[in-house]
């Protein structure tokens, strides 16, 4: 598929670039967000970007004004004072809102003005809390309110059955579908629900129905009509008293606010890093008067109360609807940020953003739609638009979709993501904390999602794909900055990456991954050729390691191998992914003398710690990948050396216990796993990682090849992938079919491929750390297996005897000797 500016500014030049503008889009692009170059950003439903020109605004705004606490007279805070009127005039102005009708509150972003309707509501038992499926997890938390008051929350879905531009307004634009009453209490649900119905107890309740103003999900864009439908009750919800508008306008407002002269909601809340980027932490609830006048916060704090007095029950708020609801000191600098946000939205005018970013969207789209298989099978399943009945439903910049394989089964939304990264693509995966949704649109029912929790799927985790079926989706969402070449880069991302083409036998290493039948068909074949090359100790889990001629086996593996490794100041785990300077950290053994030695650039002195030692006295339990272990830590002169080496807080242990999850794959990885006696120290998984000279040879071919997506074509070595034994003398990838190997005397069990991460791509260079895009993306358009990058194979040590006097031979591996592998 090749992708033409040409095509799609003949179909779209009205509406993208800004043509009306003081700067163009490509311009703004080129002199506001440099940092962007080479990357395509397309997360802007979950945070746009802020441009060089507004944080140099806000810089010099903040460093040639004096702002104080604006509760107090000053001149500092009389002029913080007047920002603050001047930004909640300002919001009220986005979203077309009559300062003599609506209050802004400024909060800690939407979820907390979302927090502050529930929490200040008059719910009752005769209350209804109404909301769309369609909703954030910040909306559905409203309910918890609610229901501790005894109110009746409903759950429903909208569907908008007619066109409102044609309609006139008819009672028939909506169809309503009621999912299950929720109440909490028994004696409650008795009064006031009979057969499913809800009944009019008072009339004088209030209720709240809410919706977004755009899904975040989905992109769907729902219609502010629904604002004066409800409120008129043209739309039966079948519960009496007074119904009050809600809308999350978190997602839809940064392209299109809602214009509350025209549809008058009672509560609108939105977050302005949605809109501009900076400042985060910085929100608003748009409430009419009327509602305001209703809520009733219980807790008073600094600036919201008139009087008190600290030793008896007297307190008399503020009169100032503003003063009452926000606690204690607002951000006021934020708030002053404000305008400088807003200057860019001036500028470019909010109708101009929804036409350029609708035009990326749906080109996108359709381009996406039209991405086939050679077998004519549909690559791309987009959520949204293709389940209304609505010819034009309005969509926004947001396209969320999961990919097929040429045989229908899924890829996983982790595997996209992952490969992203490596293009230089910003995206989202997940459900994005909107479940209702996400269950819709993937078609999970309740037992889906129980079943899947229970079998260990929470937010945030790599369980892609459960039982067949995705447990999430893919997003991307375009920005006011984003371009043409953004989604160019995105689309030939999807070619590339996930459209199966007619396959071509050119290459005598080319592999199927989904059969990986690859070389040896003979159950034990010694190939004289095939030796051991190099051997390699790693003592300190991601520091370097160090090469030996020989070495002895125990039932960890390799003596010593990954048995130490360093916990942060929280307790997490420090790997090079997230510290690329342990990669500089040099580490040796001296099994005579019984000693680790360990030594950095940063530090002048070495540090030797006893191979024999014993700190029993500082033994402890840590979790490491999901798993307990015991552990002996260090005193403070040993963790200071290493703080002072890496450069941040940290702790060294050292894998003391005998109790370590061990699983030994009787074929390939994902056959089941039989228990052994073999333990494992700080691995990922197995106890040794084998990487094969002449697949090392080949990768690199390709990387010459020019194919890859780097600029600078480096030539890799082994140790690049942190293998402990290094084998010469086999075809490529032949180990990839291996299921047992002998090496002299010693015999191991294959687990697989090792599937391969961010961290190949780290280049130690004079020292500094590279963090390159190879070669893990070359790697990845040809060594894929169902959302794995596999390179080199994890071995487990096998050598143990089993019986009553449990022994174990002493055996040593040692460079030169022969590798006999076994592919049955």
């Amino acid at each position: 598929m090749e992708v033409s500016k040409e095509e799609f500014l003949r179909q779209f030049c009205g509406d993208y670039g800004y043509p009306g503008a003081p700067k163009g889009v490509d311009e703004m692009r080129a002199a506001e967000f440099e940092r962007l170059e080479g990357m395509a950003y397309l997360d802007h439903a979950g945070a746009t970007l802020y441009s060089e020109a507004q944080m140099a605004d806000v810089l010099k705004d903040l460093t040639s004004n004096v702002y104080g606490n604006p509760h107090s007279q000053s001149d500092s805070s009389m002029a913080a004072s007047d920002l603050v009127t001047a930004a909640r005039h300002q919001v009220l102005k986005y979203f077309n809102a009559s300062p003599r009708e609506y209050k802004c509150i400024f909060t800690s972003g939407a979820t907390a003005a979302l927090k502050l309707v529930g929490e200040c509501f008059p719910w009752s038992r005769e209350s209804c809390y109404m909301y769309t499926m369609e909703n954030h997890n910040s909306v559905l938390g409203i309910r918890e309110y609610a229901l501790s008051k005894g109110a009746t929350v409903l759950a429903v879905d909208v569907e908008e059955v007619a066109d409102l531009a044609t309609d006139n307004g008819s009672d028939g634009l909506y169809k309503i579908s009621r999912r299950s009453n929720q109440r909490r209490s028994k004696d409650v649900l008795s009064h006031g629900c009979q057969n499913g119905s809800l009944l009019d107890i008072s009339g004088n309740n209030w209720n709240i129905f809410a919706f977004p103003s755009e899904c975040n999900f989905s992109g769907q864009k729902f219609s502010l009509s629904l604002v004066k439908l409800i409120k008129e009750g043209k739309i039966p919800l079948q519960q009496q008293g007074k119904w009050m508008v809600l809308i999350d306008a978190a997602k839809g407002c940064a392209t299109e606010p809602p214009n509350l002269t025209v549809y008058p909601a009672d509560f609108v809340v939105c977050s302005f890093y949605k809109i501009f980027g900076y400042p985060t932490g910085l929100g608003a609830l748009i409430v009419k008067n009327e509602a305001a006048n209703l809520l009733n916060k219980t807790y008073f704090s600094g600036g919201t109360v008139a009087a008190s007095i600290a030793d008896i029950d007297f307190v008399q708020k503020r009169k100032n609807i503003e003063q009452v609801l926000e606690d204690g000191t607002i951000s006021f600098l934020n708030i002053a940020s404000l305008r400088h946000g807003f200057k860019i939205i001036e500028m470019l005018t909010t109708s101009a953003i929804e036409r350029h970013t609708a035009s990326l969207a749906t080109y996108v789209r359709n381009k996406m739609l039209d991405l086939k298989h050679s077998n004519e099978i549909n690559v791309c399943t987009i959520y949204g638009q293709q389940y209304s009945k609505v010819e034009g439903l309005k969509m926004g910049p947001t396209i969320t979709f999961n990919l097929k394989r040429e045989d229908g089964s899924w890829f996983g939304y982790r595997e996209v993501e992952k490969l992203a990264s490596l293009f230089g693509i910003h995206l989202r995966t997940g459900c994005f904390c909107n479940p209702g949704a996400c269950a819709k649109y993937l078609g999970l029912s309740h037992s889906d999602l129980v079943s899947n929790f229970e079998a260990g799927h929470v937010c945030w985790d790599d369980n892609d794909i459960i039982n067949g079926k995705p447990t999430g989706a893919v997003r991307i969402s375009f920005g006011y900055m984003s371009t043409f070449e953004d989604a160019e880069k995105f689309l030939k991302f999807l070619q590339s990456s996930f459209v199966s083409l007619p396959v071509q036998f050119n290459n005598g290493y080319m592999l199927n991954l989904n059969s990986l039948n690859l070389i040896d068909n003979s159950s034990q074949k010694a190939v004289s050729d095939i030796h051991l090359k190099s051997i390699t100790i790693y003592p300190v889990k991601s520091c370097q390691g160090f090469s030996v001629k020989s070495w002895p086996l125990t039932t960890g593996g390799l003596m010593y191998d990954r048995e130490w490794l360093l916990q942060g100041s929280g307790g997490e785990i420090l790997t090079q992914k997230k510290v690329p300077e342990l990669g500089s950290v040099r580490t040796l053994i001296d099994l005579e003398l019984g000693k680790l030695f360990i030594e950095s650039s940063t530090r002048r002195d070495k540090l030797q710690l006893s191979l024999l030692e014993s700190l029993a006295d500082l033994s402890e339990e840590v979790d490491v990948f999901g798993q307990r272990y015991e552990v002996q830590s260090y005193d403070d002169r040993v963790n200071t050396w290493f703080s002072e080496a890496i450069g941040r807080p940290c702790t060294l242990v050292r894998c003391s216990s005998s109790k370590y999850r061990s699983c030994t794959y009787t074929g390939l990885r994902d056959r089941p796993c039989r228990d052994t006696q073999s333990k494992l120290n700080f691995v990922n998984e197995g106890q040794l990682l084998l990487i094969s000279e002449e697949s090392i040879s080949d990768l690199n071919s390709r990387l010459n090849s020019g194919k890859g997506d780097c600029k600078q074509k480096l030539p890799v070595d082994a140790m690049r992938f942190r293998p402990n034994l290094v084998i010469s003398g086999s075809s490529p990838y032949s180990e990839d079919n291996w299921k047992k190997l002998r090496i002299g005397e010693a015999c191991f069990t294959s687990m697989g491929g090792c599937n391969r991460c961010q961290m190949i791509n780290l280049h130690q260079d004079s020292g500094q750390v590279l963090k390159l895009k190879e070669p893990l993306a070359t790697l990845a358009s040809y060594r894929r297996k169902k959302g794995k990058i596999l390179f080199g194979i994890l071995l487990n040590y096998e050598d143990i005897m089993e019986g009553e006097n449990e022994t174990i031979a002493e055996r040593w591996l040692q460079v030169g000797q022969q590798v006999y592998p076994s592919t049955e």
